[in-house]
C-alpha cells in the first residue's frame, strides 16, 4: 500500500526524490503521511482537491480488498 501511494505520487510531481510516505497503524485505521515539495503540493491536491480525492478513492477501494482501512494524509 505504501508503494501504491508513492508511486502515485512520484508520477504527479517534478521532484520524484523529495516525495516520501510514512505508514502509521491504528488500531482501527491506517494513515498514511504523505509529504512533497512546496511546489509539487498543487499537483497532488489538484483542482479542487480532484486528484487528492482520486488518490484517496484507489487508496480506500485497495485497503477495502486487503480487508484494512487506509486513509490518505497529505502533509505540507
Amino acid at each position: 500500500m505504501k508503494t501504491l501511494v508513492e508511486t502515485m505520487a512520484k508520477a504527479l510531481v517534478d521532484k520524484p526524490e523529495e516525495v516520501s510516505v510514512m505508514e502509521v497503524e491504528g488500531e482501527r485505521a491506517t494513515v498514511f503521511e504523505l509529504k512533497v515539495s512546496a511546489n509539487d503540493l498543487g499537483k497532488v491536491i489538484g483542482k479542487q482537491g480532484k486528484t487528492a480525492r482520486a488518490m484517496r478513492t484507489i487508496l480506500s477501494a485497495s485497503g477495502t480488498k486487503l480487508g484494512k482501512r487506509c486513509v490518505l494524509e497529505i502533509l505540507e
